[in-house]
C-alpha cells in the first residue's frame, strides 16, 4: 500500500520547502522529496554563495580605498580557502536550521530521485508516495548555449565558479544579465581582470535603460571591460587558459570563461509529459493560481515561466499551499515582485520600467523623474553615486521605482509597498524617511515628484 499525503512536493528548493512548511502549519500531512540538498539552487550554488563572495570583494574594496575615509589599512592579498570557508560556513549554518525546520514540523521528508507517475503519485525509488495533490518544484539549472560545452575546468557555469580554490588573472563572462555582471563585480574586487560579453545592446538588458547605463558607467570606471550588442561565435581551449572570438571578429584571451547565459527549467525526464502536464519549451505552464492543466497538480518555482527569482519561488509555495488549505490567496502580480542585482553598485528595482510604462500607457500618460544620490546625505558618507528613478502613470499611482548604488538592494522594501499598495506621490511625501539614511533618497524623489521638490536633484 502507498503512503496517502494531502499534499506530495517534488523538489526541497525554494518553492517546495515553503510549501511544505506552509502546508504543515496548516495541518495538512506533508511529503516533501529532494534528490539533493534541502534548500536548493539558492542556498547552495546560488544567491546565498554568490553574495557572500561579493561581499569579501565589497571587505577587499574597503581595504584597498580605506584611505579616502582617513583610515591606513592596506590591501595584502585574496586567500581563496579563507573566502571559500567564510561563504560554505554562511551555507553550512543556513542549511542546518532549515534541516532543523522541516524536521520540527513533521514533514515526511524523502531523500532520493523522484518521478511524476500519475496525477495523484510521485516514486522514489521504488517508493509510491500517492497525493491528494502534487505540487512540481523541480527548479532550474544552468544552461548554456548550442554546441557550447562546458567543462568545469576552463569553460565553467556559476557553480563551478563558486567552487574556484584560486582567484583567476582573467575572466571573460559570457551574458551581461544578473549572474554575470555579479560574478564580473566580485572577481574584479578579488582583481581579476574582466571582460563581458552581451548579445543584446546593453548590461542588464532586463532593466531600466538608465540602471543599465549607470551600471555601465560604473564598471568602466572599476576598469571592468564589456562588449555589448555583439553574439559570442566560439571559444577554443590554449596552452594556458582560453580563446573567445566574436561575431564581429574581435577575440579576447583568458584563464577562464564563465558562462552565464541565463537557468533553463528541471522539468524533462521526470513524468511531467507523460501524466499530460503542459509544457511549453521545457518549463511547466499554469494558471494564474499556478495550477497546471491537470488536476491537483500545481508548479511552482524557477519551472512555471517569469522571473527566476528565489523569493518568488517562495512566495508561490506558500500561495499553493493556502490554495490546496482552501484559504483562496490573493493572486501574486509578478510585476510587484523586487528585483535586486547585488554587483557593485547595486541595482533594486519593482514595477515597470519606464519603456513598459510607455507602452502601456503611451508617451503621454507617464511622468518619470531621477533623484541623484548626490543629494543624499547618507550616500555621501558612503561614497557612493547613483540615483532613484520613479515612473508614474500621468495623474495616477507610481507603477516602477528604479534605484542604482550601494546597499539600494535594502530599499526595494519600501518601494515594494509604494508599488503594490498603488501609492500616488503626494501619499508617500507625506512619510517621514529618517536622517540620515539612504532610505531619504525615495522619500526626496516621492517629494520631487509631488511637485515639491526641496533639493535640487532631479
Amino acid at each position: 500500500m502507498a503512503d496517502v499525503y494531502d499534499v506530495v512536493i517534488l523538489g526541497g528548493g525554494s518553492g517546495g520547502y515553503a510549501c511544505a512548511l506552509r502546508a504543515a502549519q496548516l495541518g495538512l500531512s506533508v511529503a516533501l522529496v529532494e534528490k539533493d540538498k534541502l534548500g536548493g539552487t539558492c542556498l547552495h550554488r546560488g544567491c546565498i554563495p554568490t553574495k557572500a563572495l561579493l561581499h569579501a570583494g565589497e571587505v577587499a574594496d574597503s581595504a584597498r580605498e580605506s584611505e579616502q575615509f582617513g583610515v591606513r589599512a592596506s590591501f595584502e592579498s585574496i586567500d581563496m580557502a579563507g573566502v571559500n570557508k567564510y561563504k560554505d560556513g554562511v551555507v553550512a549554518r543556513l542549511y542546518k536550521g532549515l534541516q532543523g525546520l522541516v524536521k520540527s514540523r513533521s514533514i515526511t521528508y524523502v531523500e532520493g530521485t523522484g518521478r511524476l507517475v500519475a496525477k495523484d503519485a510521485v516514486e522514489v525509488d521504488g517508493q509510491r508516495l500517492q497525493g491528494r495533490h502534487v505540487v512540481l518544484a523541480t527548479g532550474s539549472s544552468s544552461r548554456t548555449l548550442p554546441g557550447l560545452e562546458l567543462d568545469g575546468e576552463r569553460v565553467i557555469a556559476s557553480e563551478h565558479a563558486l567552487q574556484l580554490g584560486d582567484v583567476p588573472r582573467s575572466v571573460v563572462v559570457l551574458g551581461g544579465g544578473v549572474i554575470g555582471v555579479e560574478f564580473a563585480s566580485a572577481w574584479r574586487s578579488f582583481g581579476v581582470d574582466v571582460t563581458i560579453v552581451e548579445a543584446l545592446p546593453r548590461l542588464v538588458p532586463s532593466e531600466d535603460e538608465a540602471c543599465s547605463k549607470a551600471l555601465e558607467r560604473a564598471f568602466r570606471k572599476r576598469g571592468i571591460k564589456f562588449s555589448t550588442g555583439v553574439r559570442f561565435s566560439g571559444v577554443e581551449r590554449t596552452a594556458d587558459g582560453v580563446k573567445v572570438s566574436l561575431e564581429d571578429g574581435k577575440a579576447f584571451e583568458a584563464d577562464l570563461m564563465l558562462v552565464a547565459v541565463g537557468r533553463g527549467p528541471n522539468a524533462s525526464g521526470m513524468g511531467y509529459e507523460e501524466v499530460g502536464v503542459g509544457m511549453d519549451r521545457g518549463f511547466v505552464l499554469t494558471d494564474e493560481r499556478l495550477r497546471t492543466n491537470v488536476e491537483g497538480v500545481f508548479a511552482v518555482g524557477d519551472i512555471v515561466p517569469g522571473l527566476q527569482l528565489a523569493h518568488r519561488g517562495f512566495q508561490q509555495g506558500i500561495f499553493v499551499a493556502e490554495e490546496i488549505a482552501g484559504l483562496s490567496p490573493a493572486v501574486i502580480d509578478e510585476r510587484g515582485i523586487p528585483r535586486v542585482t547585488y554587483c557593485d553598485p547595486e541595482i533594486a528595482s519593482i514595477g515597470l520600467t519606464e519603456a513598459q510604462a510607455k507602452a502601456a500607457y503611451g508617451d503621454d500618460g507617464v511622468e518619470s523623474l531621477q533623484y541623484d544620490l548626490g543629494g543624499n546625505g547618507r550616500s555621501q558618507i558612503l561614497k557612493t553615486t547613483g540615483f532613484v528613478k520613479l515612473v508614474r502613470q500621468k495623474d495616477g499611482p507610481v507603477v516602477g521605482v528604479h534605484m542604482v548604488g550601494s546597499r539600494m538592494g535594502e530599499q526595494v522594501g519600501e518601494a515594494q509597498l509604494i508599488y503594490n499598495w498603488e501609492a500616488f506621490p503626494a501619499e508617500v511625501a507625506q512619510l517621514v524617511h529618517a536622517h540620515p539614511t539612504q532610505n531619504e533618497a525615495l522619500g526626496e524623489a516621492h517629494l520631487a515628484l509631488a511637485g515639491k521638490p526641496l533639493h535640487a536633484h532631479g
